[in-house]
């Protein structure tokens, strides 16, 4: 069984601030969520393999190609304001 006292240190690892109150409801919580664990624990998963996701994902991305980038004439054609070649942008204070 979990002591009060756990509940208090956990809480604290969890900078949750509980009331005195809070403490006898959250350490049965606390005991039925460890309960359930050790319940879980007793489930044999030796011939279920490890997954990262419990669906089949498919990467769905294109090939990797070169293709010529933008010319610096096209990339500043829409800039509202250019100085020197470049984007002008406003001044970060």
């Amino acid at each position: 069984m979990i002591a009060e006292d756990d509940v208090r240190y956990v809480a604290k690892l969890a900078r949750l601030r509980l009331d005195d109150d809070e403490i006898p409801r959250m350490t049965e919580e606390l005991a039925r969520i460890l309960a359930h664990i050790d319940k879980m624990s007793e489930l044999d998963i030796d011939d279920v393999p490890p997954t990262a996701h419990v669906l089949d994902v498919a990467n769905v991305t294109r090939a990797d190609r070169v293709t010529p980038g933008l010319t610096r004439e096209d990339a500043l054609r829409n800039a509202p304001a250019v100085a020197d070649d470049c984007f002008r942008v406003p001044r970060m204070s």
